[in-house]
């Protein structure tokens, strides 16, 4: 077999492996089991939001961070959509990917509809593939009984009590400049 189709053939059993990774961690939220989220994340994982709601740095902290998560969540169901990844050209152990989220999530009681954006990066340094960095960019996040209201707010982020700016599709720079073109006309 020639290195060509060998090269691919690696590229796409990580991209499948990859696929899996994505799949576990929806998984393992539904279940509140850190134990498996503790598999996915590499000893120096970091994971972030734009709108600074969720922030940790190292797999402990992601952890702790999962931990207060659940004692105030019920109920959870993550599905994800789309999933685009690239493995590093230079360096076969590194990629990175974006993937397409909805979930439906109960909060101190309350159900909760959200819409997210995952921007990764993965490594395999550590023997499979993990997530060294996840990056959470919320489109909506929002309590059921209020989701066809909260569409067009952009504070459409419910944290508790508090609502914030989303992260989605207000920060990306051709949404806005399309917006800003549509309300000139």
């Amino acid at each position: 077999m020639s290195e060509d189709i060998l090269r691919r053939l690696e590229v796409l059993e990580a991209k499948d492996e990859i696929r899996e990774l994505v799949s576990n961690y929806a998984e393992s939220c539904d279940r509140q089991d850190l134990e498996a989220l503790e598999k996915i994340f590499t000893i120096d994982a970091s994971f972030d939001s734009p709108n600074g709601s969720l922030q940790s740095k190292g797999r402990q902290n992601i952890l702790d961070m999962y931990h207060e998560v659940f004692l105030s969540r019920g109920p959870s169901f993550h599905w994800t959509h789309d999933v685009t990844i690239s493995i590093n050209s230079d360096d076969n152990h590194l990629a990175e990917g974006t993937v397409y989220s909805h979930a439906e999530t109960t909060r101190d009681g309350i159900a909760s509809l959200a819409a997210m954006r995952y921007d990764d990066l993965y490594s395999k340094k550590e023997g499979t593939w993990k997530f060294f960095k996840r990056t959470i960019n919320f489109f909506y996040y929002v309590k059921s009984e209020d989701y066809l209201d909260s569409l067009n707010d952009p504070m459409r982020v419910n944290m508790g009590e508090n609502k914030i700016a989303a992260d989605i599709p207000e920060s990306i720079p051709s949404w806005a400049e399309f917006q800003k073109k549509r309300t000139k006309s």
